[in-house]
């Protein structure tokens, strides 16, 4: 049994509340590494099959075929990000770049309010204390993912030093999903 992330059905209440998962950091990156490469080998094989055809069909034979052939690269960019979107993030084979996606964007909605967040945590907001504890827990995630151990390293004070305070208010220091109205009550005060 693998330890990669398993895409769930894409629905309104699914894509409202993101969960950590557990997953084996050596094993995300080599599924990321993966479809990563699957994703290159598509792009290319597009860009040079979109190039040939318009160059084929609209070139001029020893003219200068330039703005054709970066007509084609552009139209693969295009369509490689359509596929990407569309068909290949529902695959088991992304499951681990989805996660990886969600996973950051889900830090980016708390980094874009932390201003909030810090005077509401200052201030006690039972809100803020659990919206900063899902911060840390998804950051260091994505330290461990990433294989970035320096900056994990870095913030470990800071995380301690809240779970400590959360204990103290009798908070629950396992916060492994994000609430959005976490973010609406922060907002708020």
């Amino acid at each position: 049994m693998s330890n990669s992330p398993q895409l769930e059905p894409s629905t309104r209440s699914n894509s409202a509340l993101f969960r950590l998962k557990k997953i084996n950091p050596e094993t995300y990156r080599s599924e990321t590494r993966k479809a990563t490469w699957i994703i290159i080998v598509i792009f290319v094989a597009l860009a040079m099959l979109l190039s040939s055809l318009l160059v084929m069909f609209f070139g001029e034979p020893g003219g200068n075929n330039f703005k054709l052939n970066v007509a084609g690269v552009a139209s693969a960019v295009f369509i490689t990000a359509a596929l990407v979107r569309l068909v290949f993030s529902q695959q088991p084979w992304m499951a681990a770049n989805v996660y990886g996606w969600q996973l950051k964007r889900s830090l980016m909605q708390v980094t874009n309010v932390m201003h909030h967040v810090t005077d509401a945590v200052t201030a006690g907001n039972p809100a803020a204390m659990k919206l900063l504890r899902f911060y840390h827990l998804g950051l260091m995630q994505m330290h461990q993912l990433d294989a970035n151990s320096s900056e994990a390293s870095q913030i470990m004070r800071e995380i301690n030093a809240h779970a400590e305070q959360m204990l103290e208010m009798g908070i629950d220091c396992d916060q492994q999903a994000l609430d959005p109205a976490w973010i609406q009550a922060v907002k708020k005060k």
